[in-house]
């Protein structure tokens, strides 16, 4: 298993933008996952950044290190987003090792905390994040505000 930013290795970048919208986006949102990704791949700029899991030369998870995450708290960032591990991998402590890998990244590009949103309940608990307040989506909707120390982990 191998973690890999996508504008290190942009063999990997169609693949990437397929997978990240096969994951989180619709049917109608394609142009924002590719254009947002093709946009990322500058190494001159700290983020955002787009990291696979590749396994056997297969996608098999992914996260993002963003500005924003689409959430009312806009003076918070970076933002850690779309953690994914496919459904035949979990329970493996791969989603373990891609937030600590995150917090690692953070750290790296001069960050001391790192933030998510989420509905999830008890699952970043559980990985030693503190919730820290709510925020809201385009949408009105209540999330959870998350941080970790990118030295803690």
């Amino acid at each position: 298993m191998k973690i890999i930013e996508l504008s290190e290795r942009p063999e990997f970048l169609e693949r990437g933008v397929n997978y990240f919208w096969k994951c989180w986006g619709s049917d109608s949102n394609f142009k924002f996952y590719q254009d947002c990704i093709e946009n990322s791949l500058d190494k001159s700029n700290l983020l955002p950044k787009f990291y696979i899991v590749i396994e056997k030369e297969k996608i098999i998870g992914s996260y993002a290190l963003l500005t924003n995450d689409i959430i009312s708290r806009q003076d918070l960032m970076p933002w850690f987003a779309c953690l994914y591990v496919n459904e035949e991998h979990r329970k493996q402590g791969i989603a373990k090792k891609l937030l600590d890998h995150g917090l690692n990244e953070a750290k790296l590009k001069g960050f001391d905390k790192l933030f998510l949103s989420t509905d999830l309940v008890d699952f970043y608990e559980k990985k030693g994040w503190t919730h820290m307040c709510n925020g809201f989506n385009v949408s009105g909707d209540s999330l959870k505000i998350y941080t970790k120390q990118s030295n803690n982990i």
